[in-house]
């Protein structure tokens, strides 16, 4: 299943086959995030924007709407296996309920 979400000149597809959430600017690829799902708890486990697209907030972007989509679900918690997205849940505090307990 694929599943996307649109925003001005971005969309946001959760790739199902792939398990990858990819972003996309004007219909160009800049961003991924991988996951896996084990039906109770989606691991992040990589954050990757392309190089020629870096600094631009692009992986926050794919990084917000993934947790936007998994908190959706409302049956998934969410292991921040990737520093980048570790250290977005750090600087998001109000999203910590989202996380799997250690």
């Amino acid at each position: 299943m694929t599943k996307s979400t649109v925003s001005g000149a971005y969309a946001l597809t959760r790739e199902d086959d792939a398990s990858r959430y990819a972003l996309t600017r004007d219909g160009v690829l800049v961003s991924v995030l991988d996951y896996r799902d084990d039906g109770r708890t989606v691991a992040l486990t990589r954050a990757f924007t392309i190089p020629t697209f870096r600094g631009h907030g692009y992986a926050a972007r794919v990084v917000e709407g993934a947790v936007d989509d998994i908190a959706a679900m409302g049956d998934r918690l969410i292991d921040p296996v990737c520093w980048y997205v570790a250290d977005w849940f750090t600087a998001h505090p109000e999203r910590s309920h989202l996380l799997r307990r250690r």
